[in-house]
């Protein structure tokens, strides 16, 4: 998508040798007529999947999550990383490595918002390491529904996570591909 990595290089900036920040527009204040043309983007290579629902993690995944199921109409479930007293107690849980945050987490979603029936896109905005995105396929298989596919936002090819999924048979197209990034440069593979 040559217009997120144009926005990338115009707002992102680069933090330690392999973290790119584009939180101007994506991650922290967010550019919701951008994130629209995402969620579209989303919808043009995932559109013929009969895809049920939109399984992303919080917090980063939501907004995007919710820009794409609104073009594909259909409900997004979050799998959620903080215990809080309403989370139901039967649930589908998997524990998670975090790249940028170097500790694990268990992350929950509740039984009853994934099933057999359903044929599951998971979205996120990062795939570095892969461990986020693996995750949530274990979680989506666990209740025997279909991972149809991953949809990123940004992924860092210099990093294996985009490879072991692909290895394990599953689907994942990025919206734009970081080949690597130098001191003050991001280089997108073509």
């Amino acid at each position: 998508m040559e217009a997120l990595k144009q926005k990338i290089l115009q707002e992102g900036s680069i933090r330690l040798p392999d973290v790119i920040k584009v939180d101007s527009f994506l991650n922290h204040q967010i550019d919701t007529a951008f994130l629209d043309e995402i969620g579209r983007e989303f919808y043009v290579l995932f559109g013929g999947e009969n895809i049920t629902k939109i399984v992303t993690i919080e917090a980063s995944g939501i907004a995007i999550g919710c820009a794409a199921a609104r073009h594909f109409g259909v409900p997004v479930v979050f799998a959620k990383k903080h215990e809080n007293k309403n989370m139901d107690e039967d649930v589908y849980q998997v524990t998670i490595h975090s790249f940028t945050k170097n500790t694990d987490y268990v992350a929950k979603i509740a039984r009853r918002f994934l099933d057999p029936s359903d044929r599951v896109l998971i979205i996120d905005d990062f795939l570095a390491n892969g461990e986020a995105a693996s995750g949530l396929v274990r979680m989506v298989r666990s209740s025997g529904a279909e991972v149809a596919g991953v949809g990123i936002v940004i992924e860092k090819s210099f990093q294996n996570g985009g490879q072991k999924l692909r290895d394990q048979g599953i689907r994942v197209e990025s919206l734009a591909v970081i080949e690597k990034i130098k001191e003050d440069e991001v280089i997108f593979k073509d």
